[in-house]
């Protein structure tokens, strides 16, 4: 008789060997590499950082203790608390310099209206519109001085352009500058001048990317020229209103050249001055920087206050194409 062989027992493959370290290692080369990350993070952040620290915070903190003492700009500080900012509801001249540079952003809408309504006649295919285009920009890239200079001559009450063009009319001129009714019209006009080419500019750039096929809609649905400029031109370029807006607003809270130059002493009974000229005047001829300061806090709380109205307003009124 042949013996059964009993089965083989299956073989077991022997469980491989686990060696820890090279679990470890690759933890502390993930490590490594994280803090490295972290290195060149931090190198690539830290210079706007510090430069925000060193030229925005710094300055914005020193300027406020500053406000809070009385200071001639080189001597030795003392503090004097609230008093500057008391000082100025009792200021006169500060009240009236406000009033002013607010009178000054009326040329602001007036502005954005006609740079929209050159915008699109220069939009329009008539001969020269090139040389239009570049002659309407020419005085934004213009010196500002000299823009006022010029402006104050022909200002003159006596010999000066304008009066000249209102006798052909039989219109007999005031004297510009130094009439307390005509010299604010006079600098907003001189304003809005300047800067018509680069709102213009900016409104014909939003106008020719607006997509042909939309006014090629509207005509087919039998809408005319005032309802395409209504329902489509308007909210297509309220991004760029909303930008000349708040800039204009910003920069005309800082009106000063031309009221240095074309009405020296802030013109008749101080009927042009604006509040950084104020400042400026406060703070240079006066060495009264402290109460300055004061002034320039105050005149950045009111820009933001407005600016940050504005963003909410156009927050609100998201635009949309009827």
């Amino acid at each position: 008789m042949t013996r059964a062989l009993a089965p083989e027992a299956p073989v077991v493959p022997a469980e491989p060997h686990t060696d820890p370290q090279p679990t470890v290692r690759s933890r502390r080369d993930r490590n490594r590499l994280h803090r490295t990350e972290h290195r060149w993070a931090l190198a690539f952040v830290a210079p706007p950082v510090i430069g925000f620290l060193l030229f925005t915070l710094y300055p914005i903190a020193f300027a406020f203790y500053a406000s809070l003492t009385s200071w001639n700009g080189l001597g030795p500080m003392r503090f004097v608390g609230f008093d500057n900012y008391v000082a100025l509801l009792q200021d006169e001249y500060f009240r009236k310099s406000l009033w002013n540079t607010f009178f000054y952003m009326i040329g602001i809408p007036i502005g954005l209206v006609l740079s929209l309504l050159l915008a699109i006649a220069l939009n329009r295919r008539i001969p020269g519109r090139t040389a239009f285009r570049t002659i309407y920009y020419i005085p934004v890239i213009s010196s500002l001085a000299a823009i006022a200079i010029v402006w104050q001559f022909a200002y003159n009450g006596d010999f000066g352009l304008v009066n000249q063009v209102l006798a052909w009319f039989g219109i007999t001129g005031p004297d510009w500058l130094q009439n307390t009714a005509t010299v604010k019209p006079a600098i907003i006009l001189m304003a809005v001048w300047k800067g018509l080419g680069y709102s213009m500019l900016l409104y014909l750039a939003a106008i020719q990317s607006v997509p042909a096929s939309l006014y090629e809609a509207a005509s087919l649905d039998g809408a005319g020229a005032f309802q395409k400029f209504r329902s489509i031109t308007l909210p297509m370029v309220r991004p760029v209103t909303f930008f000349l807006v708040v800039t204009n607003i910003i920069g005309g809270a800082q009106i000063f050249t031309e009221i240095n130059i074309m009405t020296p002493g802030g013109g008749p009974e101080f009927s042009s001055a604006s509040v950084v000229w104020y400042i400026w005047r406060k703070a240079f001829k006066y060495q009264q920087m402290g109460y300055a300061t004061s002034m320039a806090i105050v005149l950045g709380l009111i820009v933001f206050v407005i600016t940050l109205i504005q963003f909410r307003l156009n927050r609100r009124n998201s635009f949309s194409i009827e």
